[in-house]
């Protein structure tokens, strides 16, 4: 895939943390708490089965990481 169109959902999502395939709000106990969002450039498309977690994709991404970017959101 060379380009993602606006509004598309191209690709998997993975198992989160509530066991779902589908976003997932932040759900702090109390205080603040942060969120790290992670994003990556991949040199090719990674082909997992819709129960991948984690560490799978992890795994998979090993030696295609092109460029990577990450922030932390605080949530309270």
């Amino acid at each position: 895939m060379s380009k993602i169109d606006e509004d598309s959902v191209p690709g998997t999502e993975g198992v989160n943390t509530a066991r779902q395939h589908k976003y997932h709000s932040p759900c702090p106990p109390s205080g603040t708490h942060r969120y790290f969002f992670k994003v990556y450039a991949l040199d090719q498309e990674l082909n997992l089965p819709f129960d991948s977690k984690k560490k799978d994709i992890e795994k998979a991404m090993q030696g295609h990481v092109l460029a990577k970017g990450e922030l932390i959101g605080l949530y309270k």
